[in-house]
C-alpha cells in the first residue's frame, strides 16, 4: 500500500438537515499517501515495452502532426477537454459545445453544463500553453488551473482554493463515514501538493510513466472541494508538454478513459494499493491508444480540409492570398464561426474576412445557422461530423 490509513471522528450536527443516522458522530478512515517525489519503482520488461511503445505513439502523432500546426492543436484539446468532462458526468456534444462557444463570444448566456466544459477548454489550453511553459510547477499554477476550470460552475466560490475541510468519495452527502475513498484530511494537503510539485518537477522517470504518477497522486490527495478529476488529467498534459513528449499536440487521453470509467478508477485504486504496474499499464495502454485514435481523426480532418479547398476552387476563381484560404486552415480549432473569431485567428482585416466568409458559404464549406443580421454563425460543413471512436 503507497500509504497509511489514519482514523478521524466527524462531529455530529443535530441541527443538520438529514435522516438522524447521519447527524451523530461517526470515525472514517482518511488515507494520507508516501511521498511521490522520489518514486523510482522499478518497471518490469514487459511493462517497460508497453510504455516504450505508448511514448513513440505520442511522438509519432506529434511528428506526423507538427506541420498542421495550431488549430488541429486545439481540435485535439477541446476533444480531450469534453472527454474530461464526460468522466464527470458533464456532456456535451461537439456540436451543442461549438454552437454554445459562438454564443459566448458573441456576449450571450450559454446553459450552465455547456458553460462548465468550456471553462474545462480555457483551463486545458491554461494548462498546456502556459502552466507547461513556467520553470518550475507550483501549487499555485494547480491553483490558477482550477480557478480557471470551475470559475462558471455552480460552486465557483471555491474555484482556486485547495480545500480546508474534509471530502470522500461515495457514501452519502452528509459525512464520509462509508465512504467509498477518504482522502487525506486538509492537514496533509498542502505539504503533499508540494511533494507532487517536486515530483512534476523532475525528470527521472520515463515521461509516460512521470504523467501516470502524478496523475494519480493528485487523485489521491484530492485537494479541492470539486473538480479535481478535470484538473488532474490537466496536469497529465503538463507533464507531458514539460517532457517535450507532446510538444505539438496533446494524446486525448481522457477519450479513452472516458470510454470505460469503471477500469479507470480500478486502475487509480490499484496505484493506491500499491499495484503500480497494473495503473503504470493500463494509463499507457490509454495513451497508445488515443495517439491512435488522434492520428486517425487529425487525417481525415486534414482530408476534410483538401475537400473545402476543392469545392472553393471549384466555385469561383480565388486569389492564391485571399482571406478564404487562411480561414479554412483555421476551422478546425472553430467548428462554429463567427466574423469577430474568423478575422481574430486569422489576423486578416474584418473586411477581408467578411469576403472570405461569403466566398466559403457560397461554396458550402460554411453553412449559416441563422438568417438574422446580427451575431451571424456559420458551421464548418462536416466537421462536426467527424468523431474521434
Amino acid at each position: 500500500m503507497r500509504g497509511r490509513y489514519t482514523t478521524k471522528t466527524w462531529e455530529g450536527d443535530p441541527s443538520l438537515y438529514a435522516p438522524a443516522r447521519y447527524r451523530k458522530p461517526c470515525h472514517y478512515q482518511a488515507f494520507v499517501p508516501n511521498p511521490v517525489a522520489d518514486f523510482n519503482d522499478p518497471l518490469p520488461a514487459e511493462l517497460a515495452g508497453v510504455v516504450s511503445d505508448a511514448e513513440a505513439a505520442i511522438r509519432s502523432l506529434n511528428d506526423r502532426g507538427r506541420p498542421a500546426g495550431r488549430p488541429l492543436a486545439r481540435l485535439l484539446l477541446r476533444t480531450e477537454s469534453i472527454a474530461s468532462s464526460r468522466v464527470e458526468g458533464l456532456q456535451a456534444d461537439a456540436r451543442s459545445l461549438a454552437r454554445a462557444e459562438a454564443n459566448a463570444d458573441a456576449g450571450n448566456m450559454v446553459g450552465t453544463v455547456v458553460g462548465e466544459v468550456l471553462a474545462n477548454i480555457d483551463a486545458m489550453e491554461l494548462a498546456v500553453e502556459e502552466t507547461s511553459a513556467a520553470r518550475a510547477l507550483t501549487s499555485e499554477h494547480l491553483t490558477d488551473i482550477h480557478q480557471s476550470l470551475m470559475r462558471t460552475a455552480p460552486n465557483a466560490r471555491i474555484s482556486g482554493q485547495v480545500r480546508t475541510v474534509q471530502n470522500w468519495i461515495g457514501g452519502n452527502d452528509y459525512n464520509p463515514c462509508g465512504a467509498a475513498f477518504v482522502p487525506p484530511p486538509p492537514e496533509d494537503v498542502g505539504h503533499l501538493l508540494l511533494d507532487l510539485c517536486d515530483l512534476a518537477n523532475s525528470e527521472h522517470l520515463p515521461p509516460l510513466v512521470h504523467a501516470a504518477v502524478a496523475h494519480a497522486q493528485f487523485e489521491t490527495i484530492h485537494p479541492f472541494e470539486d473538480g479535481n478529476g478535470r484538473t488532474g488529467r490537466a496536469l497529465i498534459h503538463v507533464v507531458l508538454r514539460r517532457r517535450g513528449l507532446a510538444p505539438s499536440y496533446v494524446p486525448p487521453i481522457s477519450v479513452v478513459l472516458a470510454a470505460d470509467k469503471d477500469r479507470y478508477i480500478e486502475g487509480l485504486t490499484q496505484f493506491r494499493e500499491g499495484d503500480t504496474s497494473a495503473w503504470l499499464e493500463r494509463f499507457a495502454t490509454a495513451a497508445a491508444q488515443a495517439a491512435a485514435l488522434a492520428e486517425r481523426y487529425l487525417a481525415e480532418v486534414i482530408d476534410l480540409q483538401q475537400r473545402w479547398r476543392e469545392c472553393l476552387r471549384s466555385h469561383a476563381e480565388v486569389r492564391s492570398d485571399a482571406a478564404a484560404w487562411a480561414v479554412i486552415d483555421e476551422l478546425p480549432g472553430h467548428p462554429v464561426v463567427t466574423l469577430p473569431v474568423a478575422t481574430a485567428v486569422t489576423g486578416r482585416s474584418k473586411s477581408s474576412t467578411a469576403v472570405a466568409i461569403d466566398q466559403l458559404a457560397a461554396a458550402g464549406v460554411l453553412l449559416p445557422l441563422s438568417t438574422s443580421k446580427r451575431n451571424r454563425a456559420w458551421e464548418a460543413d462536416g466537421l462536426l461530423d467527424l468523431h474521434m471512436l
